[in-house]
C-alpha cells in the first residue's frame, strides 16, 4: 500500500462531495476562557451516519470500478466504519456484508440493516472479525474495506481537516483522537501541506495508550486493555497511519476517563450538541495538559455522535 498525498485528499474531496455533508465548524466562548486558547469544533457528529467514518468509506467505494463494486463490498466492524460502509455502498447501487461481533449493540446492528447491508455475525475477537470478513470475501469475491489501514480511507479522513483549513486558515494546530490512524494521518497530510508550520496532535485515552506508547518507541505497539469509556478508540494503529504519523504527527497527548466524561458532558451542557466520548478526548487535552497553544487558534475534530442513550457514562 502507499501512502496516499494530498492530491489524493484533493481528489476524495471531489469524489465526495455529492455524497457528504458539509459539517459546520462551531465556537465556544466557555471552552476558550477554560483552555485558554481559540478553538473551533469541525462537528463531524453532524456528518451522514454520525460520524466521520463516512468521508472514507465514500471516497474508498466510489473509487472502485464498477465491476469490482457490483460484486460486492465486506468489511468488519461494530460501530461508525460498518455504518458508513452500509450507506456508501447503498448510494453507490451495490450490496454491502458487514461482519459485526455478537456483542454488538442491536442499535448498531439495526442501523447496519437499515442501511441495507447484510450483517454476518462472528465471535468478538480480532481474529473471528478478521477470519470470517475473508471468508464471504473468498465466497463473494467481494472487496474488503478496511477501517483505517486503508489508502483511499485515509485520503477521504482528511478531507475533515480540508475543510476546516478553507473555513479557518489561520489556525495553529488540530488535535484529533487517535484510534486506528485513519483519521489522524489524512489530518496530517492535509494540514501539514496546506500550512507547513501547523502543529498536528494525537488524543488518547490513557486506558487506550497504544499509539502514544507506539509514537514514542518508533514501532507499533500492542493494545494493553480495551475498557476505555472511548469506544471509538479501541483499536490498534494501523501499519499504514503509523508511518504516517512518525512522520508528520507532532505528539499524541493521554488523558484519563474522568476528563473524557468530564468534557463528554460539558459539550453536551455548554454547546448543546451530543458527541460521543471519543470527541471529548483532544478537548480534554486542552484543558488537562500543559501545551504550548496558550493563545492560539485551534482546531479540534469532534469526530462523531453515536452515542447508547441508555448507558450515558454520567447516569
Amino acid at each position: 500500500m502507499t501512502i496516499p498525498q494530498y492530491a489524493d485528499i484533493e481528489d476524495a474531496a471531489r469524489r465526495i462531495a455529492s455524497m457528504i455533508h458539509r459539517t459546520p465548524v462551531l465556537t465556544s466562548s466557555y471552552f476558550n476562557d477554560e483552555t485558554g486558547a481559540e478553538l473551533f469544533f469541525k462537528c463531524e457528529n453532524f456528518q451522514k451516519v454520525g460520524a466521520f467514518k463516512f468521508r472514507g468509506a465514500s471516497n474508498a467505494i466510489a473509487k472502485l470500478p464498477d465491476e469490482q463494486g457490483s460484486k460486492g463490498i465486506v468489511t468488519h466492524s461494530s460501530g461508525n466504519h460498518a455504518q458508513a460502509v452500509a450507506l456508501a455502498a447503498r448510494i453507490n447501487g451495490y450490496k454491502a456484508t458487514i461482519v459485526m461481533p455478537e456483542n454488538a449493540p442491536r442499535v448498531k446492528v439495526n442501523a447496519v440493516r437499515g442501511y441495507g447491508a447484510e450483517v454476518v455475525f462472528c465471535e468478538p475477537t480480532i481474529e473471528a472479525r478478521s477470519e470470517t470478513a475473508q471468508r464471504v470475501v473468498s465466497e463473494l469475491g467481494a472487496t474488503f474495506i478496511h477501517p483505517y489501514n486503508h489508502p483511499d480511507v485515509i485520503a477521504g479522513q482528511g478531507t475533515c481537516a480540508l475543510e476546516l483549513l478553507e473555513e479557518v486558515p489561520e489556525l495553529d494546530a488540530i488535535l484529533a483522537p487517535v484510534g486506528g490512524g485513519g483519521l489522524i494521518s489524512g489530518t496530517a497530510i492535509a494540514a501539514k501541506h496546506l500550512k507547513p508550520g501547523i502543529k498536528v496532535y494525537g488524543a488518547e485515552p490513557e486506558l487506550a495508550d497504544d499509539a502514544y506508547r507506539s509514537f514514542h518507541s518508533g514501532k507499533i505497539e500492542p493494545v494493553l486493555r480495551t475498557d476505555t469509556i472511548a469506544d471509538g478508540l479501541r483499536t490498534s494503529l494501523g501499519e499504514l497511519p503509523f508511518e504516517i504519523i512518525q512522520n508528520h504527527v507532532d505528539d499524541i497527548r493521554t488523558v484519563s476517563e474522568q476528563s473524557i466524561i468530564r468534557d463528554m458532558r460539558a459539550v453536551w451542557e455548554r454547546m448543546k450538541i451530543i458527541i460521543e466520548p471519543s470527541c471529548s478526548v483532544p478537548l480534554a487535552v486542552m484543558r488537562d495538559q500543559e501545551t504550548d497553544l496558550t493563545g492560539k487558534k485551534v482546531g479540534i475534530i469532534l469526530t462523531g455522535g453515536n452515542v447508547d442513550l441508555d448507558n450515558l457514562p454520567w447516569q
